[in-house]
C-alpha cells in the first residue's frame, strides 16, 4: 500500500520538472541554435514547470553529445570545453558539483536512477539533468564561409566520466565491417527472424507493422524531427528516398540521427520540494529502476535476445510492485526494431499494444537526439503521469549495440525510494557461460546471423557471425569486395545455417560459398622469394639471404604493404633448403624502422599487419632458422620489436632503441611489452616500455638487447660476419637448437626442461649432417654441411 504524501521521507526523490526544446531547419523561426543553447531552453523549460529559481540547483549532469561520444568525434563548429556548466551559466545556476555522464543512448535513464539514489542518501537535493542535439544545424553550415562558432570555455570543475566505450567498441570487429550501429542491430533482428521461422517479406511487415504506430504518434509530437505519418508497407520498401541500409533495413526505420532537439528533468526530494514551494501535483515518483548491461557481442549465447535487458525491465517492475499489465505508458528505446522486439517479447507486450510503446515517435520518426533521446521519453511518460494520476509509465532506454539498459517506472503514486538490486542480478549476468572465439577463422562453418550492408554507390558487402564446424567457435567474417555469389547467398532465402567456407588473414576472416571460390580469389602465392618486391630488397649471397626494408623516405617504417612482402620473403626464406640464415636491416643510415608507418595509418587508410605480425616476424610461434637484426640508426616502437623478435642482433654506433608507442598513445603490442621484460632487466625494461627511454648501442650492448656492436654504418659487416660464423655450424643443428629452445622455452622446471624429449633430436640423429660433422672431425678437415 503506497504512503500518503504526508509519511514519505524528506529524502524521497520525486521528477518536478520537465521541459523540451527543438528547431527544424524548414520551420519559420529557426535560430541555428547550439547545442548549449537547446539544453538550455529545455532546462528552463523544466525549472520553469516546477516554479524554481536556477540557484536552488546545486547539481547538474549532462549527456554527452554524438560529436564528444568517442575519441575520433569531431566537432566542426566547435563545442563547449564544459557543457554541462556553460548550460548552467546560461541559466544563472551556480551548481556544487557537474558531471558528463558517458556515452550511450542508457545515459538519460541512467541519470534519472543514479541521482535519485543520491538525493535519497543525502549526497544531493536538487539535481538538473540535460542534454542536447544540434546535428541537423551542424550539417548544414559546417562547411560554410559565413559558419557560426560553437565553441565556448566555461570555468568551474567537472566530473568527466569519458567515453565509457569499453567492450563496445572494437578493432576487430570495425575491421570485418561492424563499425556501425546499422550493421550491428541488424546481426539481431536477422537472428531473431530465423528464430521465429519467419521469411524475409513476413519479418519486413512486422518491422512496418511495429513501427508504424510510432509514425502517428510523432506526427502529432511538436519536438518530432520527421513528423510524418507512414503505413507499415511504405515504411519498409525500398525506394530512392528510402534506400536499403544494412538487411533488414531500410531508411525509414533506422534512428534519424539529424535533429536539432534538447530535454530536461529536474529531480530533487521531497523535502527541498516543499521548501521551494513545488505544487504536489508536479510531482512524479521513481517507483521502480535498474540498470543492467548484456555480455560484449560475442560473448552473448543467443544473438536473437537481448536477456539481460529484458531482465532490467522485468527487475524495475519489480521495484515498482507492479507488472506489465499496470502499466498506461510506456517508451521503448527504438534506434531500429531488435531493442524493441526484445523488450516486446520479453515482457509479453504485442508489437501493436494498444496502450503503444512509444511516447515520443521513436528515434526513426521523433529523431534519434544522440544519447540524449530518452531524456524527451522521460519527459513525455512524466507529462503522461500527471495526466493520468496514479497510473505507471515505463521508460526502457538503450545503449552500445543492445548493451546498456537502464529503466525507469515513472507514476504520481507517492512512492518510498526502493533501492534496487541490480549489482547481485549483473554478477549473474556476468556468470553466464559464453562461446568460444576464433579471431582467426578458418574452415568450413555454419552461419549463425548475418547482414548485406548497402552503400549509396549500390555497392554490397555481407558480414557473418559464425560457427566453426571443427570446434563450434564463433567467429565473425566478410565477405570479399570481387565475391557477388556469397552477397546473393546473404541476400536472399535463408542463409542462416548454411555452410561458408572461412580463411583468416592478416586483413580478417573471410568468407565464400566454398573453398574452390576462396582459392581463385586468394591463390596461393609459392613461398619463393620474387624477382622484384616493391618496398625491400632482397639479396642472396650463397647461403645467406639479406633483405633490406626500403623506404627510407619514410625512416623504414612500415605500412601494410611493406609487411605483406616482409611476410612472404620470410615465408620463401623458412621454406627454402639452401637458405640457412637471414639478416634484415633498414635501407640508408638513419633508420633500421621506425615502425608502424604513423602517416599512412593518419590518412584513414586501412592498417593491418599479416598473421605472422609486424614484418612477418613477431607473431611468429618460432623462427626456424636464425634471423639478425643488422640494426643502422633508429629501431623505435615497431622497429624495436622487430629487433626483439629477431634471434640476433648487430647495432652500429648510432644505433638506438626504444619502445615510443606511450608517447603517442598506444602501446608495444607487437611483442615489445612481452619480449622486452624476457630480454632485460626488468626494472629497465618497465622504464622503457612506460616511459619510451631510448637505449643507445652501447647500453643495449650492456643489458643484452644486442649481441654486438660495430662502427657507424658498419651494422650490416658486422651481421654479416656473425652470420658466416653460423654458417660454419651445422645448418640442421641450428636449426633444431633453435626447435628445442622453442620447445622448452615454457617449462619453469629446469630439469624437466632438459629430460624433455623433442622429436627433432630423432631426426638429428639420422642427419647426414651429424654424420658428416663427426667425420669432418676425425678427418681433420671442415665439414661440407648438406641440410639434411
Amino acid at each position: 500500500m503506497s504512503p500518503n504524501l504526508d509519511d514519505l521521507d524528506p529524502r524521497t526523490p520525486v521528477v518536478v520538472g520537465v521541459g523540451q526544446s527543438s528547431e527544424r531547419l524548414d520551420t519559420p523561426g529557426y535560430r541555428g541554435r547550439s547545442p548549449v543553447d537547446l539544453a538550455a531552453d529545455a532546462a528552463r523549460e523544466a525549472l520553469a514547470d516546477a516554479g524554481v529559481d536556477p540557484a536552488a540547483v546545486d547539481t547538474v549532469a549532462a549527456t554527452r553529445q554524438f560529436e564528444n561520444s568517442t575519441p575520433m568525434s569531431r566537432a566542426p563548429l566547435g563545442r563547449s570545453d564544459n557543457f554541462p556548466r556553460s548550460v548552467a551559466g546560461r541559466l544563472g545556476a551556480d551548481p556544487k558539483r557537474a558531471v558528463l555522464d558517458v556515452s550511450g543512448g542508457q545515459s538519460p535513464q541512467h541519470l534519472v536512477n543514479e541521482f535519485a539514489a543520491a538525493i535519497a542518501a543525502g549526497d544531493a537535493e536538487v539535481v538538473l539533468l540535460f542534454g542536447a542535439e544540434a546535428i541537423s544545424t551542424i550539417e548544414q553550415h559546417a562547411k560554410a564561409a559565413d559558419r557560426p562558432g560553437f565553441a565556448e570555455h566555461a570555468d568551474g570543475d567537472l566530473e568527466d566520466r569519458g567515453y565509457g566505450l569499453r567492450g563496445l567498441v572494437s578493432m576487430h570487429h570495425a575491421a570485418h565491417g561492424l563499425a556501425d550501429a546499422p550493421s550491428q542491430y541488424a546481426l539481431f533482428d536477422n537472428a531473431r527472424r530465423a528464430r521465429l521461422k519467419l521469411t524475409r517479406e513476413e519479418y519486413a511487415r512486422a518491422i512496418g507493422e511495429l513501427f508504424a504506430p510510432f509514425t502517428r504518434v510523432a506526427a502529432a509530437n511538436p519536438h518530432a524531427a520527421a513528423p510524418t505519418e507512414r503505413d507499415a508497407r511504405e515504411l519498409v520498401t525500398p525506394t530512392e528516398a528510402n534506400r536499403p541500409i544494412a538487411d533488414p533495413y531500410t531508411r525509414y526505420v533506422v534512428a534519424r540521427e539529424k535533429v536539432n532537439q534538447g530535454a530536461a528533468v529536474l529531480l530533487m526530494s521531497v523535502a527541498a520540494a516543499r521548501r521551494l514551494g513545488v505544487p504536489a501535483d508536479r510531482w512524479v515518483f521513481l517507483a521502480g529502476h535498474a540498470d543492467l548491461r548484456e555480455r560484449d557481442l560475442m560473448q552473448r549465447a543467443d544473438l536473437s535476445r537481448g536477456p539481460a535487458s529484458v531482465r532490467a525491465a522485468e527487475h524495475a517492475l519489480e521495484v515498482a510492485g507492479i507488472g506489465p499489465g499496470d502499466l498506461a505508458a510506456i517508451d521503448l528505446y527504438s534506434c531500429f526494431a531488435a531493442p524493441v522486439f526484445n523488450i516486446a517479447d520479453g515482457l509479453g507486450l504485442a508489437p501493436q499494444d494498444p496502450r503503444g510503446l512509444t511516447a515520443t515517435g521513436g528515434l526513426p520518426f521523433f529523431g534519434g537526439a544522440g544519447n540524449n533521446y530518452s531524456m524527451h521519453a522521460i519527459a513525455e511518460i512524466v507529462g503522461r503521469a500527471r495526466r493520468n494520476p496514479g497510473r505507471y509509465g515505463l521508460v526502457g532506454a538503450n545503449g552500445g549495440i543492445m548493451s546498456k539498459y537502464s529503466v525507469g517506472v515513472y507514476s504520481t503514486t507517492p512512492s518510498p525510494w526502493r533501492p534496487d538490486d541490480s549489482a547481485r542480478l549483473q554478477a549473474e549476468i556476468d556468470a553466464w557461460p559464453a562461446p568460444d572465439e576464433a579471431r582467426q577463422a578458418d574452415g568450413w562453418a555454419t552461419i549463425e546471423t548475418y547482414t548485406v550492408k548497402h552503400a549509396r554507390d549500390g555497392k554490397r558487402i555481407g558480414i557473418v557471425i559464425g560457427r566453426l564446424e571443427a570446434d563450434g567457435r564463433r567467429f565473425v567474417a566478410r565477405t570479399d569486395d570481387r565475391d557477388t555469389a556469397t552477397v546473393e547467398l546473404l541476400g536472399t532465402g535463408e542463409p542462416i545455417g548454411q555452410r561458408l567456407y572461412a580463411r583468416s588473414f592478416g586483413f580478417g576472416n573471410r568468407v565464400t560459398v566454398d573453398e574452390a571460390t576462396m582459392r581463385q580469389l586468394y591463390p596461393a602465392e609459392p613461398a619463393v622469394l620474387r624477382e622484384r618486391y616493391e618496398h625491400i630488397l632482397t639479396r642472396r649471397d650463397g647461403h645467406l639471404l639479406e633483405v633490406t626494408i626500403n623506404r627510407p623516405e619514410a625512416r623504414n617504417s612500415l605500412h601494410p604493404m611493406a609487411n605483406d612482402e616482409l611476410d612472404h620473403a620470410f615465408d620463401a626464406y623458412f621454406a627454402a633448403d639452401d637458405l640457412w640464415v637471414a639478416i634484415l636491416t633498414g635501407a640508408g643510415d638513419k633508420a633500421f624502422s621506425a615502425g608502424n608507418d604513423l602517416i599512412y595509418s593518419g590518412s584513414g587508410r586501412p592498417m593491418w599487419v599479416p598473421k605472422n605480425g609486424f614484418a612477418g616476424l613477431t607473431s611468429r610461434r618460432y623462427l626456424p632458422k636464425p634471423v639478425i637484426a643488422a640494426v643502422n640508426g633508429f629501431a623505435m616502437g615497431g622497429g624495436c620489436e622487430i629487433a626483439l623478435a629477431c634471434h640476433l642482433v648487430v647495432a652500429d654506433a648510432t644505433a638506438r632503441f626504444a619502445l615510443s608507442e606511450v608517447k603517442v598513445g598506444l602501446i608495444a603490442g607487437a611483442g615489445g611489452v612481452v619480449r622486452l621484460p624476457r630480454t632485460v632487466p626488468a626494472k629497465l625494461a618497465n622504464e622503457m616500455i612506460l616511459t619510451g627511454r631510448r637505449l643507445t648501442a652501447d647500453e643495449a650492448l650492456a643489458c643484452g638487447l644486442v649481441n654486438r656492436v660495430t662502427g657507424a654504418g658498419q651494422a650490416i659487416e658486422g651481421a654479416r660476419a656473425l652470420a658466416a660464423d653460423i654458417l660454419e655450424s651445422s645448418p640442421t643443428s641450428v636449426r633444431i637448437s633453435l626447435q628445442v629452445m622453442a620447445e622448452t622455452r615454457g617449462i619453469p622446471d629446469v630439469v624437466e626442461a632438459v629430460t624433455h624429449h623433442s622429436p627433432a633430436l630423432d631426426e638429428l640423429m639420422v642427419s647426414e649432417d651429424m654424420m658428416e660433422g663427426l667425420t669432418a672431425f676425425a678427418e681433420k678437415r671442415r665439414p661440407r654441411w648438406r641440410n639434411r
